[in-house]
């Protein structure tokens, strides 16, 4: 039987065009919210929109792009009312060693990943205070709580998005506003495809078998699906989650982080 918990609620989920974003906004369209669709893909995001639409959901695919301080601000300021946020925009970084590790390299990903969960934090943030209600899930990953080799950046950013949400669930909690964050492990949408791809050149293997190194490392022995994490983002979002505030869940199928360490390369 299919839960209508968020029966509704209005949603709004970024970077949701594909892959964890659109199955969060899936998910959340299944129970009953009203789902903003935002991604800088607006073509993308409208064709996937139509086929959720074409089951009886409720989505609107729009436009933002979220490294955008102004835009941020003003599209928040265009909504007449929010009751969830789920950051989920992000980018993942280029493999390399942070001693060479490219200004521009870092910026992107910091920008894309943390800055634009700042800027929809705080636009988001004034509008659940006059509100006085209101749910707000950001997307980390087991790297922002046990960093990986060759992704300094990416670690950095995930790390910080764990610190913003655990600083804005204290000060949001006055006014009955609870925000969480939740921690993906390995899913193999093509945002991971490409970090893979990265990595199987650093060790010297294939993609089946770095697809099978890190299988056999997780506890629960598969990988992870978008409907894995959605449905933890949903019930951080639900009433069930009603006292849950400043949590950061990790669902990973056990998998607590990636340890291994990089060969030493010639520095000829």
């Amino acid at each position: 039987m299919e839960s209508r918990d968020l029966e509704g609620k209005v949603a709004l989920v970024t970077g949701a065009a594909q892959g964890l974003g659109f199955g969060i906004a899936r998910e959340l369209a299944q129970r009953g919210s009203k789902v903003l669709v935002t991604d800088l893909q607006l073509i993308k995001a409208k064709e996937e929109c139509r086929n959720l639409q074409d089951r009886g959901m409720n989505v609107v695919a729009m436009h933002l792009d979220v490294t955008e301080s102004g835009k941020v601000t003003d599209f928040f300021l265009g909504l007449e009312r929010l009751d969830i946020l789920v950051n989920n925009a992000g980018v993942g970084q280029k493999v390399s060693s942070i001693s060479d590790l490219p200004d521009s390299e870092w910026h992107r990903v910091l920008d894309a990943t943390l800055t634009s969960c700042f800027y929809c934090c705080r636009a988001a943030a004034k509008v659940m205070e006059k509100q006085e209600t209101g749910v707000i899930v950001n997307v980390s990953s087991i790297n922002g709580q046990n960093p990986a080799a060759l992704v300094g950046a990416y670690n950095a950013a995930k790390s910080g998005v764990i610190s913003l949400t655990r600083t804005l669930a204290l000060e949001l909690a006055p006014y009955n506003v609870r925000v969480n964050a939740v921690c993906p492990g390995p899913v193999y949408t093509d945002f991971n495809k490409s970090n893979m791809a990265q990595r199987c050149e650093t060790l010297g293997i294939t993609e089946e078998e770095m697809i099978e190194r890190v299988r056999s490392a997780i506890p629960l022995g598969r990988w992870g699906e978008p409907e894995d994490i959605a449905r933890g983002v949903a019930f951080l979002c639900s009433p069930d989650a009603g006292w849950i505030t400043g949590e950061i869940m990790r669902v990973s199928g056990g998998m607590e982080g990636v340890a291994a360490t990089p060969p030493k390369r010639s520095r000829e």
